[in-house]
């Protein structure tokens, strides 16, 4: 359920004292509380029009090795709209899903996300600034980012694309005119205006080609992928690992864009559950 305003933030806790609860009520052993005290917390950031009950499968992959998981997709009219605009309107979202660890107690273990397409990525980027600027947020110990069909740069065609399923079950002539809308305002401030609105909204690729943040990031993508281009998946990749971060990059070939998890589930699942694993091992005490 949700919390700090964000009633689409769904919060999957492990056994132990939540929010307001009393400590001596909690009916487990000091030894089993002692180890869910030290499981990561996973934060599951979707893809733009992503229903929960997508986003719940890729939970289960850390629920099950005992992690506490909160899962969130912003709306997709931040994403498609006012966000490519310039309209900053992610950055509240990206606080108040950071306060969610202390509201439910969790602020002391390490936090893994979990970003899923452009939408994810817009998401993250106000997440890692809030990091960093924000003083009540700098001892949060980010473990690792994993980053699932993105990030991917100006890329029309493919957002498009992504708009037009989002809106699959709208009325046609309200469709093809927020369509239009999307691909008119895209065009002159994303692309012929860049130059020039890049120094008041930064694209969210470029402000992660540069971010600070130099916890490992592993890169799932596909060649096979019709709305974020791999080639700008392992540009980011590769410039990452130059900055100094340890990154780790699979192709899944044949995959569709947010589908790896559907066509090579057991694949998928492991190479996530490992990477947890080395990045909690590898974090700071």
């Amino acid at each position: 359920m949700g919390a700090h305003g964000l009633e689409a933030a769904v919060v999957e806790l492990q056994p132990g004292p939540g929010p307001g609860q009393d400590q001596d009520r909690v009916s487990e052993s000091s030894a089993e509380r002692g180890h869910a005290e030290r499981q990561p917390v996973v934060i599951l950031l979707g893809w733009a029009g992503c229903q929960d009950k997508y986003l719940a499968k890729y939970s289960a992959i850390y629920s099950q090795k005992g992690c506490t998981v909160i899962r969130y997709t912003a709306p997709w009219r931040m994403i498609f709209f006012s966000e490519s605009f310039g309209i900053k309107s992610l950055q509240t979202p990206a606080r108040r899903l950071l306060e969610l660890l202390f509201h439910y107690r969790v602020e002391d273990r390490p936090v893994l996300f979990h970003v899923f397409s452009n939408g994810g990525v817009m998401l993250y980027r106000y997440i890692i600034e809030a990091l960093r600027t924000h003083k009540p947020f700098q001892n949060l110990r980010v473990a690792g980012t994993i980053f699932d069909s993105t990030p991917g740069r100006r890329n029309l065609v493919g957002a498009l694309r992504a708009l037009a399923i989002v809106l699959v079950s709208m009325n046609v002539l309200l469709k093809y005119f927020l369509l239009l809308t999307f691909a008119t305002g895209a065009v002159v401030l994303r692309v012929l205006l860049y130059p020039l609105t890049r120094f008041v909204h930064e694209s969210h690729y470029d402000a992660l080609l540069k971010a600070p943040s130099r916890w490992p990031e592993l890169y799932l993508y596909s060649q096979a992928d019709a709305i974020i281009k791999a080639s700008e998946v392992k540009h980011m990749a590769d410039t990452r690992q130059q900055l100094g971060v340890p990154v780790k990059a699979v192709d899944f070939s044949d995959s569709p864009h947010v589908s790896h998890m559907r066509v090579y589930p057991t694949y998928y699942s492991s190479l996530c559950v490992t990477f947890l694993s080395d990045c909690v091992q590898g974090s700071p005490p």
